[in-house]
């Protein structure tokens, strides 16, 4: 029901771009020339208005190029925006599992430099909000979907506490990705609790400022999440 609801609610240029991106990602148009607008109105019977628009929102996922009088072609599958929500819905589930283990190596690149940055600029309110959050997780153990939210806005607050606006972008952005492989995790039996008492180990090492602990705790935190969620993944160390 819930996922009716959601394409009920996508607008007429976005569900065509939705097959077409799928027709794409799956190999299913073959060449380098991408749709045309014209094949766009034959096939689905819309209006060029309406063609032109998802043209638009596959240009805007770097999926395709459109050249001088409105050729359009194919860009390289190492070039898609894959930081886009709209993307992630629209890749074949072989796709998204593959891309959810580079966004686990990619966090355990970024994350534990974010903890041990930011340790060194927290605020009190900074450590307020933290620790308000951290005490809401420890409430909401019981409900996966809020937990989710807390637990997201808990790892921005760090990266926001670490003063670098490129990396609270980057955070932002792929939010989508965190949320995917914590909703595989938070799903385990004593999951959540476990994973309170980690960010747990993460906030007392920022109250204490102490950068070298938080690396480390937050190392340890997104090992445990990544052994859950890809258990047959390894991970960089």
């Amino acid at each position: 029901m819930v996922d009716s609801i959601e394409v009920k609610l996508q607008t007429l240029p976005k569900q065509v771009a939705g097959v077409l991106a799928r027709r794409i990602a799956t190999g299913g148009v073959a060449g380098s020339q991408g749709p045309s607008e014209q094949q766009i109105l034959q096939e689905f019977g819309v209006s060029r208005a309406v063609a032109r628009e998802a043209l638009k929102i596959l240009s805007s996922l770097d999926m395709i190029e459109i050249a001088q009088g409105r050729r359009v072609v194919l860009r390289p599958a190492e070039e898609w925006d894959y930081l886009s929500p709209l993307l992630i819905d629209w890749l074949p589930p072989e796709q998204v599992r593959e891309l959810l283990a580079e966004a686990h190596a990619t966090r355990i690149i970024i994350e534990p430099a974010i903890a041990a940055i930011a340790a060194k600029h927290m605020t009190k309110e900074n450590l307020e909000r933290l620790g308000t959050l951290l005490a809401a997780m420890s409430a909401t153990e019981d409900n996966p979907d809020a937990y989710l939210k807390l637990d997201l806005d808990f790892h921005m607050e760090i990266c926001r506490a670490s003063r670098n606006r490129i990396l609270d972008r980057f955070m932002y952005s792929s939010r989508w990705w965190q949320a995917a492989s914590r909703r595989i995790s938070n799903q385990m039996p004593h999951a959540l609790p476990s994973a309170t008492e980690m960010h747990r180990a993460i906030y007392e090492a920022l109250v204490a400022r102490d950068a070298k602990r938080a690396e480390e705790a937050m190392r340890r935190h997104l090992k445990a999440t990544i052994a859950v969620a890809m258990p047959d993944k390894e991970m960089a160390s």
